[in-house]
């Protein structure tokens, strides 16, 4: 939710902002709205304080006693007025973008992100090189036939050593993000409507919700939403912040609208897991705190050994409710291209105003904290990890880091 202040007093970056994130809110309908409703909040904050007034002239005075109950018919009629108007400017407001930072670039989707580094060596085979599906099954490590079997497609099972590598892989990043001064979490894997509100995913990305019936309640797409909606109506010490928080959970997304992306595999699929980072902290703190979050993802692809490249991600490939945006793709061998594997966004206050976040200093100072939504790593890491240590034979070299957790070194068809 962008703050309401700044439609009123520049209305016009607004709408340069609508325009530019594609947003088809008619801003100046909007505004007419938002001034009408201030007109009628102070119609009524006049009559409630005429009504006061002559009501403590009620027990002596029959003319007030009579106009008194003619202000309290007026006022339930315009309180009712005032609150259909609210509930039109909030809709409409609801629908409204988060700014962006200077440096966003334009593009309309992923191919127009602008490339900042290539980091690691990729590795070079002397034979063909396979996909983690085909290394897969292989092995005997990855089953997406039974997964769809017993759920649909977009389902599926890690087994074996597969899992094992994948539960390392997991553990391990939380340890290190630990490590790093983040608190661990176990979330909760449903969160209300509201909370999905808050965090920005309600009303943009409705249709990637799988919803419970007959329950005010829909699967986390990602624990962002239940670590970010911790705090909800809380105002936070600021001598605490920035607070981090990581948290390792399943993930469920419907993917509407992903028909025709490259799918084969375990890259798109309905359920994932993944370990987030999430940041609460001060408004001048929010761009180092962005940056602190990138640098944990990359040491963790550096520790485990994958190559991958750093995005500046385009205003046509970010989310509503992002400020600035990275993205970390990684190098896959069997596909021949870099694929994302981690997000890193700094959603400034439009979460904390959703959800009625703030801080409060000693010397009095307060405000929205800003919120970061980080990855940590999810299973595509793991695949990442299959196809750049896979051998002629078809085996994967595990990464040294994980050796001690899964307790073997390589997996063997």
């Amino acid at each position: 939710m962008i703050d309401i202040r700044i439609l009123r007093e520049n209305p016009e970056l607004v709408k340069e902002n609508a325009v530019r994130r594609g947003c088809n809110v008619n801003i100046d309908e909007l505004r007419a709205l938002d001034q009408q409703c201030l007109a009628t909040m102070k119609e009524v904050e006049s009559l409630r304080a005429e009504r006061n007034r002559l009501s403590k002239e009620c027990p002596t005075n029959p003319a007030a006693r009579e106009t008194v109950k003619q202000l309290k018919v007026t006022l339930t009629e315009l309180e009712k007025q005032l609150d259909e108007q609210k509930k039109q400017v909030d809709d409409l407001l609801a629908w409204l973008p988060n700014f962006l930072s200077e440096d966003v670039p334009d593009g309309k989707d992923d191919t127009d992100n602008q490339e900042l580094r290539q980091v690691g060596g990729k590795p070079s085979f002397d034979f063909a090189a396979r996909d983690h599906q085909a290394l897969g099954d292989l092995l005997g490590i990855i089953d997406t036939a039974r997964g769809a079997k017993v759920a649909q497609s977009g389902f599926y099972y890690w087994v074996g050593k597969g899992a094992q590598l994948a539960q390392a892989m997991f553990f391990w990043a939380q340890q290190e993000l630990v490590k790093r001064g983040f608190t661990l979490f176990m979330s909760p894997c449903a969160a209300k409507s509201q909370t999905l509100f808050g965090t920005g995913y309600l009303p943009f990305f409705e249709d990637q919700a799988y919803n419970l019936t007959g329950e005010d309640l829909a699967l986390i797409g990602t624990s962002e939403q239940t670590i970010v909606g911790y705090h909800a109506e809380e105002i936070l010490d600021g001598a605490s912040l920035p607070l981090c928080y990581t948290a390792f959970t399943p993930c469920f997304r419907t993917e509407a609208g992903s028909y025709g992306k490259e799918s084969r595999g375990i890259f798109r699929v309905h359920q994932f897991h993944k370990v987030e980072q999430i940041i609460f902290c001060k408004p001048e703190d929010s761009p180092r705190c962005h940056e602190i979050c990138l640098d944990n993802e990359e040491y963790l692809l550096q520790q485990l050994g994958i190559p991958y490249r750093v995005v500046n991600v385009c205003v046509g490939d970010m989310g509503a409710p992002g400020y600035k945006k990275y993205d970390i793709e990684a190098w896959y061998p069997g596909y021949g291209a870099y694929r994302e594997v981690t997000s890193n966004t700094n959603l400034t206050d439009f979460q904390s105003r959703r959800l009625n976040i703030r801080f409060k200093d000693a010397d009095g100072g307060r405000g929205f904290v800003h919120t970061i939504s980080a990855t940590g790593v999810t299973d595509r890491i793991v695949c990442a990890i299959m196809e750049n240590f896979q051998q002629a034979d078809g085996s994967v070299v595990v990464p040294e880091v994980l050796r001690p957790l899964t307790g073997f070194d390589v997996i063997n068809p």
